[in-house]
């Protein structure tokens, strides 16, 4: 019960949304967590398992809200800005390894997609059938979309496939493989707009899908 109280003590803490960052360690726990803590009667590694498990909760949910609001976004982008067919697949299925469909004549682009509402900071998550999506399909790319908190596009950047390959896990033996993976994306890894699709991008057309200001 203790437990549970806690944990609906901490849930409007304007911290939880960065504790993956913020509280790494037991040591770490703000004041307010501590305090609570003690009217609770738990100890400080009991206050941290909640505020893990508080947190994936949270960011759980955050993280489904913005991500179809960035896929949604996004389309409406690239419908503007081409003459593509575009094809939101995410809606069918999660089995794909890709978000969104792009065709233009012969040409196809497969597009994750990866959604946030902060600035310079870009934390995706990316499950193991993305990945090997991406390593068997060359129409594969990564493209973070900031979103306000209107749900409209401020920034957009494709996330280089080489930097990916470089930063995911290694399966070390045959006996245990990984599902999914958080990645810390720097800037050095990100080129404005979506570039596949800049050579589509129809005569006369100003859109962030082409944009070249950075994503910061």
């Amino acid at each position: 019960m203790n437990l549970r109280l806690f944990s609906a003590a901490i849930g409007a803490a304007l911290w939880l949304e960065n504790a993956d960052v913020l509280v790494s360690h037991p040591s770490e726990l703000p004041s307010d967590a501590l305090r609570a803590a003690r009217i609770f009667s738990l100890t400080d590694e009991e206050a941290f398992a909640v505020v893990q498990s508080t947190w994936g909760k949270v960011d759980a949910e955050e993280r489904l809200r913005i991500g179809s609001a960035g896929e949604s976004a996004l389309c409406a982008l690239l419908a503007e800005a081409t003459e593509s067919e575009i094809h939101h697949v995410a809606l069918e299925s999660d089995g794909y390894g890709y978000d969104v469909a792009v065709r233009h004549a012969m040409q196809s682009i497969h597009i994750e997609v990866k959604t946030t509402t902060r600035r310079g900071r870009l934390t995706v998550y990316l499950s193991r059938n993305e990945y090997e999506t991406m390593l068997r399909d060359p129409s594969w790319i990564m493209v973070a979309v900031r979103i306000d908190s209107e749900s409209r596009v401020v920034a957009v950047a494709t996330v280089d496939n080489g930097w990916i390959c470089e930063n995911v896990p290694a399966n070390i033996s045959s006996f245990g493989t990984w599902q999914s993976t958080r990645l810390e994306v720097p800037q050095t890894a990100m080129k404005p707009g979506v570039t596949p699709i800049i050579p589509l991008v129809t005569a006369g057309v100003t859109s962030l899908v082409a944009c070249e200001h950075s994503w910061a």
